[in-house]
């Protein structure tokens, strides 16, 4: 274990929070999750990193990162994790946009840094029965199993070399009808949700057109598998 010790989580109690506190913790260290209306610089003084996680499809996430920015400088917390998305420069996805500019921010923010691009979660699809979704159920996937990216966080946490990386992570290359087919189940595309939202209708054309490919030999290396 590197000198990383102590962790603050901004939007800790999420499900990505909560696995990455925990697999901490496995480690040895000391993970500090915060709620959304916690004051994060009084809670992140005396860790030495962060990992940051925005809200799904959060309304601004650069000002919301900009701010949690200045307030762990402010607490004297020297390095950063942030947990951002595959392929963010998705002019055709709004959110993943603002991933982008808020991969911009950390990398401007005068501290250590360390950005993780997972793919889609595989916790995300319920296989326990027919898998209907609004996309192609043939588009590619790099799905990232959310146990695996949170030993990766804390490998990149508490391992000294990761400062200054982008790593894109993904368990596993799939189709939603191979996740299907493996569980001996169904899938088939059915019309978007009413009324899901402009950010959501153009994350799923987007998906219909492209899938979201992403690699496994990062996450691979970083697990040492």
């Amino acid at each position: 274990m590197g000198a990383v010790l102590r962790v603050a989580i901004p939007g800790g109690n999420g499900k990505t929070g909560r696995a990455v506190a925990a697999a901490l913790r496995e480690r040895g260290a000391t993970a500090v999750p915060l709620g959304r209306g916690d004051r994060v610089g009084a809670a992140a003084a005396g860790c030495d990193a962060a990992y940051l996680i925005a809200p799904n499809m959060h309304p601004d996430e650069p000002a919301l990162i900009a701010g949690l920015l200045d307030e762990l400088k402010a607490a004297g917390v020297g390095r950063v994790v942030h947990h951002s998305v595959a392929s963010p420069y998705a002019p055709d996805m709004p959110h993943h946009l603002g991933k982008a500019r808020a991969e911009d921010l950390v990398r401007r923010s005068g501290l250590r840094w360390t950005i993780l691009q997972p793919g889609a979660y595989l916790q995300n699809l319920d296989v326990t029965g027919p898998v209907r979704v609004p996309y192609d159920v043939d588009a590619v996937f790099g799905f990232a199993d959310l146990a695996d990216v949170a030993t990766a966080a804390a490998t990149v946490l508490l391992e000294p070399g990761h400062d200054g990386a982008t790593y894109e992570l993904a368990s596993r290359t799939a189709t939603v009808a191979q996740l299907a087919a493996e569980a001996g189940v169904t899938a088939e595309r059915i019309p978007g949700p009413s009324g899901a939202g402009e950010w959501l209708d153009a994350m799923f054309a987007y998906y219909d057109r492209y899938g979201l490919p992403v690699g496994t030999r990062t996450l691979a290396a970083l697990l040492d598998r």
